[in-house]
């Protein structure tokens, strides 16, 4: 038997005792047949029993033993299928239909009498307005065919329902007394509460369910619409409100924050402009030699092989500036992200009441659209490189602060505690220990800042950065795929370039 419903038989009377009172104690009263159903579930048994009252009371019984998430999803399930019943039972199915049928004869029988009095009159477009109110009829017999089908569509509506309804109830009746005895488990070890039955909790979750239940029926009984249910109740005035003020909020703020944005403008300008250079000013077998070597040293002659291929793709294809150029943004992007993440993921793991605070932050920079960056940096810097270039470091940013975080987190205490026993300073501990042993994942946060600050090559060209992301732009605007599809490529091989640059060194280091 499963050593979770230990004692159990094979034991004395005093154990089985116990076993038995433990079972009473979590379910608030003599357990019955949970005791015989719990030993068999113990023992082996897949589908030990079936819980006839979990069943018949469906989200009831869930919520009378406060197993929450099981209850809502039941409830899901069931209002899903009794929805159904009542809509194929009472629904008016064609209603929709028919309300279009009926608008279309009514403009085809209007666009006819004004055809007829326009060939009384003897007017030229007398035909043409004839022939639209046959067409229209003819839309509208269409319509009302088609709200004929979905009428008669009721019997199988109702069908689905039900058999939807029978298959919940005996999913229920199945699975109820596995979850009861996995919560028993873990109830033992004090890892979950009781599920003693509790009324006040079966009336709240049947007070909820009815309400739900109501609230579908007069939907989808009613036979006018019910305006307040279909639509929520949007105030129009508090959008615009709200949106005037966040105008002018941007408004003062770069009238009176000018010299500031113009100072980070400019010194992304001027970091930008110096890594072009970098790239750009030597003749190209220059750079092309340069990075193959750098991919030889960090990764390996196979990954020199792929980037000289890699290379020859960008140039042969004619991209090989923009490609350069395209970098150039990405990188300076990525080293002002990896500059202030990696000390703000140090400080996280140092401080949880800073990296509580931070965690918001960083879950509303990651879950944004990245469209959505464009409007406030547009606002503040304008158009340009320098904006594509903040777009991206906001983009691309949090894995590096996460990772950092996490894999400082991860360092074993005791290893901590010897470098402090012999004498490490903090300063010492942090380079010479956390770090490098948090080095994987910090590597890991890097790799994954630099593929999303990639990721933004083709948005931020929308505001003015050029480089690959203007070349696909201008494939979607004209519609031209096969040269759209040559650039995706291309940002592909920069993309799997940087990665295996990056993350080569940390490969080779763990293969040895």
């Amino acid at each position: 038997m499963d050593a979770r419903l230990e004692p159990s038989g094979g034991t004395d009377s005093s154990d089985s005792g116990d076993f038995y009172d433990a079972i009473d104690r979590f379910l608030g009263s003599r357990s019955g047949g949970y005791r015989a159903r719990f030993e068999r579930i113990g023992e082996g048994a897949r589908w030990p029993s079936f819980n006839l009252a979990a069943a018949l009371l469906g989200t009831l019984w869930w919520g009378a033993h406060k197993l929450w998430g099981w209850a809502l999803l039941m409830a899901m399930v069931e209002l899903f299928a009794f929805g159904r019943l009542l809509e194929g039972l009472f629904g008016d199915l064609g209603a929709e239909e028919s309300a279009k049928a009926a608008q279309l004869a009514a403009r085809s029988e209007a666009r006819r009498a004004e055809g007829e009095a326009a060939l009384a009159a003897g007017d030229a477009n007398a035909e043409a307005l004839m022939l639209s109110a046959e067409n229209l009829a003819k839309v509208a017999a269409e319509a009302q065919a088609a709200a004929e089908v979905a009428a008669a569509q009721g019997l199988a509506i109702v069908l689905t329902g039900g058999l939807l309804l029978l298959a919940a109830k005996l999913a229920q009746g199945a699975l109820a007394d596995l979850v009861l005895e996995r919560r028993y488990s873990r109830w033992r070890n004090g890892r979950a509460p009781d599920c003693a039955r509790s009324l006040p909790a079966a009336g709240l979750v049947g007070g909820l369910f009815a309400l739900a239940l109501a609230l579908i029926a007069l939907v989808l009984v009613s036979r006018e619409p019910v305006g307040w249910l279909e639509s929520f109740p949007a105030n129009v005035d508090w959008k615009s409100d709200s949106a005037a003020g966040l105008d002018q909020f941007f408004v003062l703020l770069t009238q009176g924050g000018g010299w500031f944005f113009g100072a980070i403008s400019w010194s992304i300008s001027a970091l930008l402009d110096a890594l072009e250079r970098l790239l750009l000013a030597p003749p190209w077998p220059v750079t092309m030699l340069f990075i193959v070597i750098l991919a030889h040293l960090t990764a390996g002659a196979r990954v020199a092989i792929f980037s000289a291929a890699a290379l020859a793709y960008l140039g042969l294809f004619g991209f090989w500036d923009q490609s350069l150029r395209s970098v150039a943004l990405l990188g300076a992007a990525a080293l002002i992200a990896i500059a202030l993440g990696i000390p703000i993921g140090i400080l996280c793991a140092r401080r949880p009441a800073v990296y509580a605070a931070v965690r918001p932050v960083l879950d509303f920079m990651q879950t944004m659209p990245a469209f959505v960056y464009l409007i406030p940096v547009i606002a503040l810097f304008g158009i340009g490189k320098p904006p594509g270039v903040i777009a991206t470091l906001f983009f691309g940013m949090p894995p590096v602060i996460r990772l950092t975080a996490l894999g400082l987190q991860g360092v074993p205490h005791d290893v901590r505690e010897a470098a402090r026993a012999f004498g490490a300073s903090e300063a010492r501990l942090l380079l010479r220990v956390d770090i490098p042993l948090a080095a994987p994942s910090i590597m890991t946060g890097i790799n994954q800042t630099i593929l999303m600050s990639l990721g933004m090559v083709v948005i931020a060209s929308l505001i003015g950065a050029k480089g690959l992301g203007q070349d696909v732009l201008y494939a979607l605007q004209y519609a031209a795929t096969g040269s759209g599809i040559l650039s995706g490529l291309a940002i592909l091989f920069c993309a799997m370039l940087l990665d295996r640059i990056v993350q080569g060194r940390r490969q080779a280091s763990s293969q040895r």
